[in-house]
């Protein structure tokens, strides 16, 4: 929670705020997350307008995972922006007609008298930051798809003989028995 009473309601007035608040729990996709209680980096600024207080800002949080690749362990830094407005309590906008739009009103944020509450905003904006499929390196060769065994530390030679459909496996134990190859 931010308090905006500093900030006053005189639009145009404006404020910076800066501080590290604790990760909430499931900020994660599939191979990366920031895990729950990781500090989480804000710098804020925070501008009034005459429907409320729009909200500028920047976090930076600590992610690990797995390689999409190799499964090896991964850390590394997500930044991401966003910007969003936070309206006055009280004081919604009439549409032409003279009353609200039910659907826009699901999307709006609102302060909470003179706190606005981040967490949905800060939770959105990371979590679409995160990777979908982390890499520990860009040219990361993944693993052996018959052995499992990591590409980058086995090296190129790396080969299993000539592959065989196990299909026509009992085909060819019958030509070894009859002494044909």
């Amino acid at each position: 929670m931010v308090d905006t009473r500093p900030l006053g309601r005189q639009p145009g007035s404006m404020r910076t705020v800066e501080r590290a608040v604790p990760a909430p729990g499931s900020l994660a996709t599939g191979m990366s997350a920031v895990p729950e209680g990781t500090p989480i980096e804000l710098e804020l600024r925070l501008e009034a307008v005459m429907e409320g207080v729009l909200v500028t800002g920047e976090a930076r949080a600590e992610v690990t995972g797995e390689c999409s690749r190799c499964l090896d362990p991964i850390t590394d830094t997500v930044e991401v922006g966003f910007q969003e407005l936070f309206r006055y309590p009280g004081e919604d906008d009439l549409g032409a007609a003279g009353d609200t739009d039910a659907e826009d009103d699901e999307e709006d944020y609102y302060l909470e008298g003179e706190l606005l509450d981040l967490e949905p905003v800060v939770r959105d904006a990371v979590v679409l930051a995160l990777p979908l499929a982390p890499l520990c390196r860009d040219d990361c060769p993944g693993l052996c798809a018959e052995c499992g065994a990591r590409l980058a530390d086995v090296g190129p030679d790396h080969n299993h003989g000539e592959a065989i459909d196990p299909r026509w496996a009992s085909l060819r134990d019958l030509g070894e028995e009859f002494g044909e190859r």
